[in-house]
């Protein structure tokens, strides 16, 4: 931040329209950021360090951030002598990327909390481990934010197939089946050198913060942190998606309606398609004067209207009310509303029945076009009663493809998390879950938001349900995992399904066994040298460390330029 700051002053101090009284004045390059000021753009652009951090690439051009620039030179740290944002007005502010962020002036809602416009790496890797996070402010310190989310590169690369474990030398490509361990920030943001835009679909189970998590992050984690670890991990999901891709997002009451507000901001209200109610147990919990809980909720949002929601498939009891009283050769039917639901003067008109009488149209109008009604009634889809008083329209089964999704999931149709533990127990001889997913319910998010050989992401992976059933559904799948039973549970379980395992969905999709998939391990900067020093137990071994990092300035470039090592 100091250094940044130094530098804007040693740019700007000989420029008149920036200096009053021999001193940089905050409120004329304020003004002149609000402005986009073309002499300011061009001594910006031509500096290499603020053309890296507030300016950004879009197909050739470059787009001035002209919000987070404005931002840094308010800083309270910088020109404490000179005018402030607060020179004219005088409010509470929100730090949301709007132009004009005083709340007086604002007719939405948004939620704020500490540390929202920072980045929290949450690197915890085991179930045990406590840490204390940091948070990286995205303003005051762009370097360590760059260096955090700068590509990783990946290492201990292992080949899974049906006949076993396989070294792998070669390089990843886009099409291959992924399981990362590591932290997900870092693989996510890695990820978007390879895969920005080609995800069709993520479903994410992430930490409820309830604090008895079966994925136990640390007790630091409070409230505002879990925000801030999940709006830097949201917000980099929604540039691996795809334009016509969805992320399905599962969380209970603890922190749903929070996530809601969150979620609405980064992908945007009108992108919402709904929130859907999964039962997940059925079994009272007993608990006197407390409520038995018996559902999640499944957040649902598409990237772009481009996304199309698929169809749920029928079974015989979604057809119990389709019948042929009438013989119709067209086999069974419902009825269904002639109805205009909204408004529609040019539907407005009488319908002549057989006998000649004549049926008034409802106040919104028909359903069909007068002439659309008239082929109906000829070809006996739409009928009339006994008394010709009224007419009903004929919904034909053979019609019917799929059914249309609903927001109530229920148990016997999806499973509970009782019945995720009993699939994970038939391959391992226990579980060490308390609320995995099963995967009856992964197959129906499946199937209705994606397509055969699209790229399914999970960055929570854990048991590794995702996976399998997008294993077995012949999508290809990309699995992060940062807790170390991505070795134990994970991977073992994708091994288990590559070789034809018969558990969960296997029968109804005839699964057999086969394709695979790449294990690779994420190496954070430094972290060979990290693990060193970690393990050091004499002054004389920190020292061989400290020669050996100082011979060795460009480890990390290095390895972050072997193309089979890089993602």
């Amino acid at each position: 931040m100091q250094n940044l700051q130094n530098e804007l002053i040693e740019l700007l101090q000989h420029e008149d329209n920036f200096v009053v009284d021999d001193q940089l004045n905050k409120t004329k390059i304020v003004e002149a950021v609000l402005k986009v000021e073309p002499a300011l753009i061009k001594l910006l652009i031509g500096n290499a360090t603020f053309k890296k951090h507030f300016f950004q690439d879009i197909e050739g051009t470059l787009v001035f951030d002209k919000i987070a620039f404005q931002r840094f030179v308010n800083n309270k740290s910088f020109l404490p002598d000179s005018y402030t944002a607060f020179k004219n007005k005088i409010g509470l502010t929100i730090n949301d990327g709007s132009t004009d962020n005083y709340i007086t002036s604002r007719n939405d809602v948004s939620l704020v909390w500490p540390h929202k416009d920072c980045v929290l790496e949450g690197g915890q890797t085991k179930d045990d481990q406590k840490r204390n996070e940091i948070f990286w402010n995205e303003t005051l310190a762009p370097d360590n934010v760059d260096r955090l989310l700068s590509p990783k590169s990946l290492s201990n690369f292992k080949l899974y197939d049906k006949k076993g474990e396989h070294p792998f030398q070669g390089e990843i490509k886009r099409d291959e089946n992924l399981v990362l361990k590591g932290n997900n920030l870092l693989c996510l943001s890695s990820l978007l050198k390879t895969h920005r835009g080609a995800i069709k679909l993520i479903y994410i189970d992430p930490p409820y913060n309830t604090g008895n998590d079966d994925f136990n992050y640390n007790d630091n984690f409070n409230h505002s942190a879990w925000l801030t670890f999940i709006k830097n991990r949201l917000e980099i999901a929604k540039e691996l998606l795809s334009t016509d891709g969805s992320i399905w997002i599962n969380i209970d009451d603890y922190e749903c309606h929070y996530l809601k507000v969150i979620a609405d901001e980064i992908f945007s209200k009108s992108n919402f398609l709904g929130s859907v109610v999964w039962q997940h147990s059925i079994q009272g919990k007993g608990y006197a004067g407390k409520f038995s809980l018996h559902h999640n909720y499944i957040l649902c949002y598409s990237k772009t209207e481009q996304f199309v929601l698929g169809q749920m498939e029928r079974t015989e009891k979604h057809n119990i009310n389709y019948k042929n009283p009438d013989n119709d050769p067209n086999g069974r039917w419902r009825s269904g509303d002639v109805r205009n639901a909204l408004y529609r003067p040019n539907l407005i008109y009488d319908i002549e029945t057989p006998s000649g009488n004549k049926i008034a149209p409802p106040e919104n109008g028909w359903r069909f076009s007068k002439d659309t009604m008239l082929e109906k009634i000829k070809t006996d889809q739409v009928y009339f009663n006994e008394d010709e008083t009224k007419i009903g329209y004929k919904i034909y089964l053979k019609d019917q493809d799929g059914r249309v999704p609903e927001t109530l999931w229920f148990a016997d149709e999806v499973g509970t998390t009782r019945t995720a533990n009993n699939e994970i127990k038939q391959l391992f001889g226990n579980s060490a879950f308390d609320t995995p997913k099963p995967e009856q319910l992964l197959q129906r998010i499946i199937h209705i938001a994606s397509n055969e050989n699209d790229i399914v992401l999970d960055f929570f992976a854990g048991s590794g349900t995702t996976p399998s059933v997008a294993h077995k559904m012949e999508r290809k799948f990309i699995a992060v995992e940062q807790l170390d039973y991505v070795n134990t549970v994970t991977v073992k379980r994708l091994e288990k399904v590559v070789a034809g395992e018969q558990g969960g969905i296997s029968e109804d999709v005839n699964w057999q066994g086969g394709g695979s998939f790449i294990y690779a391990e994420l190496l954070q900067n430094n972290q060979i040298y990290i693990d060193k020093i970690q393990s050091a137990t004499k002054k004389e071994e920190l020292l061989t460390i400290w020669k050996e990092m100082d011979d060795s300035p460009s480890y990390l470039t290095s390895l972050t330029k072997r193309p089979s090592m890089s993602v």
